[in-house]
């Protein structure tokens, strides 16, 4: 017989779903646990390699993390980023060190992060950047140049017919990561199989989450195949399905999903095919966005390592599709609008007429288009050495704002009932990159018990050293030692 009864259900096979079954999994290894993905396979959508950035986000390069507020740098969102980071890699190093990942190449490789910017005023932000992460230990071994002798080190393309006369300047990180988030999915629900008995149903699409009188929820799925319905059970639900997460949400009857509105944003590449060229890059290199464009569009030529081959990428270059996924529905938007969303997501309208028109125009980019914004980084790009390739979709939060009547936000947001028993992830970007800090905030909403218990805590702190622990430099160094060792296997 099926059992039909479960502590808990989660929907969608990304890494969040894999990291939150995973780390529960090894706290209470009694759980029972089920996995529901509408596709034939995991990591399919935002965690597929091609569909992201592919960057271990971690504030080394990244510019828009880092405001300028007057003259004064703001780096504590970087430190934020950073450390949740850090934790991600904590929970890596255990997989390793507990023979669970028996080949971390193959997700995680050290590519240094860079930073890039021309123009005087962007040169001097850099240089006050520099100055105000050099004083932080977790950020103490950045440099910076204006140096353009210096930058051909560094990024050899882009300083290709540069010279004294432009403004620039560079920094750099030798200890970033580049992920390939896909792989690394892959690779926690092998562990989840293998070692505690978890599967995933595939080709299950869920339809509803309707309260249940004897546990807490009844799950309905349809199956995308045979069209057979079923009901499941269970106390808790995860709902960790990317962009088709909020027309789920607007299904359960809790108070809390009230006001959440989405905005959809794909995204695309320009990915280079010649192999020479690939070769003389090494490195991720991050610049600056417009003054009225979003941080989604920040420009980067990157090092990337897909399927065992070194790839070269730059973008991203933003689109529009009504499609809250990859391989969802055009009506995805429409159906997204409630009665309880509409106000916040026309005042969202208003307040970012800038998105808008920063989205109509990368819509009606044309291929040289895309190749003069690469040229602006790489001046000797050919047309006929580069392809474009369409990416992840991504849903933007929008919800009910006191103020302003509707905000707009880039990050991601964690949305519990009030006992904890359904919880559901809404936003984007950096996402995968603290998927472990994020699904530590379910575990305390949904099983608070677990860390309420010594045992379990002390575990989960074994695991994961920055866990509820104050991150000094002495601690900070410890834990970057041993995490070196991850991108040196």
């Amino acid at each position: 017989m099926e059992n039909k009864d479960y502590d808990l259900i989660c929907v969608g096979a990304g890494i969040m779903t894999a990291t939150l079954a995973l780390i529960t999994k090894i706290l209470q290894p009694e759980m029972r646990i089920l996995i529901l993905e509408r596709l034939d396979k995991v990591a399919q959508e935002s965690s597929a390699a091609w569909n992201n950035a592919g960057t271990g986000h971690s504030a080394l390069c990244e510019l828009n993390y880092c405001p300028q507020k007057n003259d004064q740098v703001d780096i504590s969102k970087a430190i934020d980023i950073c450390t949740q980071f850090e934790m991600s890699k904590q929970f890596w190093s255990y997989l390793i060190a507990q023979n669970l990942i028996k080949e971390p190449n193959s997700f995680i490789n050290p590519v240094p992060h860079n930073s890039w910017v021309y123009g005087a005023d962007n040169v001097d932000y850099l240089e006050r950047r520099f100055h105000a992460m050099k004083e932080h230990f977790m950020f103490d071994s950045i440099e910076f140049t204006r140096s353009i002798e210096k930058m051909k080190e560094w990024f050899p393309l882009i300083m290709e017919n540069r010279d004294e006369s432009d403004h620039m300047a560079g920094s750099r990180i030798n200890r970033g990561a580049e992920i390939n988030f896909g792989s690394l999915t892959e690779q926690l629900f092998h562990i989840l199989e293998s070692e505690y008995n978890v599967t995933v149903s595939f080709n299950e699409e869920v339809q509803d989450v309707d309260p249940d009188k004897d546990i807490e929820w009844d799950v309905i799925t349809k199956n995308r195949i045979s069209g057979d319905t079923r009901t499941l059970s269970a106390h808790h639900v995860f709902i960790g399905a990317g962009g088709g997460s909020l027309l789920l949400l607007q299904k359960v009857e809790i108070d809390e999903k009230e006001g959440y509105g989405g905005f959809p944003v794909s995204g695309a590449w320009l990915v280079c095919k010649n192999q020479e060229i690939i070769n003389q890059h090494y490195g991720k290199v991050y610049s600056k966005a417009g003054p009225n464009d979003p941080p989604m569009s920040t420009p980067h030529l990157d090092t990337r390592f897909i399927n065992g081959k070194r790839e070269l990428l730059f973008g991203p270059f933003a689109g529009f599709s009504p499609k809250f996924l990859k391989e969802g529905s055009y009506l995805d938007l429409f159906k997204s609008i409630k009665s309880d969303n509409i106000k916040p997501m026309l005042e969202t309208f208003w307040d970012n007429l800038p998105l808008t028109q920063y989205l109509v125009n990368q819509v009606t980019m044309s291929f040289d288009d895309r190749m003069d914004d690469l040229r602006k980084f790489y001046k000797n790009a050919k047309n006929e050495d580069w392809e474009y390739l369409v990416a992840g979709q991504r849903v933007q939060i929008i919800k009910k704002d006191e103020f302003e009547g509707g905000q707009l936000q880039f990050g991601t947001e964690v949305i519990a009932s009030k006992d904890g028993s359904i919880t559901c992830l809404l936003g984007a970007s950096p996402g995968a990159s603290t998927a472990v800090k994020i699904m530590l905030d379910v575990i305390e909403k949904a099983f608070p018990e677990l860390i309420e218990n010594p045992k379990t805590l002390s575990k989960l702190q074994k695991m994961i050293p920055f866990y509820k622990t104050e991150v000094t430099k002495e601690l900070f160094d410890k834990e970057l030692m041993k995490s070196k060792v991850l991108l040196e296997l």
